[in-house]
């Protein structure tokens, strides 16, 4: 998958904020929205003026509906990630 020629089948699931979320908690906001929205991939969409916060998922091939809710539940998921030193809960 690559966001610079994504398929008919990819969205971008923008979120309101901009998260510090750790490399680890990258692959865990990954597994989540994949799992959340049934894709067949997913990415996650870094900050271009500040690369160590996440502004969203990118995913393709989605099983489910995109809605509303489904955002809304992978950014609230995205907030839980931030690390405690950066006001979260952090991934453990």
């Amino acid at each position: 998958m690559s966001r610079k020629a994504p398929a008919s089948d990819c969205y971008d699931l923008a979120f309101q904020g901009s998260y510090p979320i750790t490399e680890s908690g990258d692959v865990a906001l990954e597994d989540y929205a994949r799992e959340l929205s049934l894709a067949r991939e997913t990415e996650t969409i870094r900050d271009s003026a500040d690369p160590s916060h996440v502004v969203g998922v990118h995913v393709c091939g989605l099983g489910a509906p995109l809605t509303k809710a489904l955002i809304t539940d992978v950014e609230d998921f995205a907030r839980g990630l931030v690390p405690p030193d950066r006001g979260g809960l952090g991934w453990s």
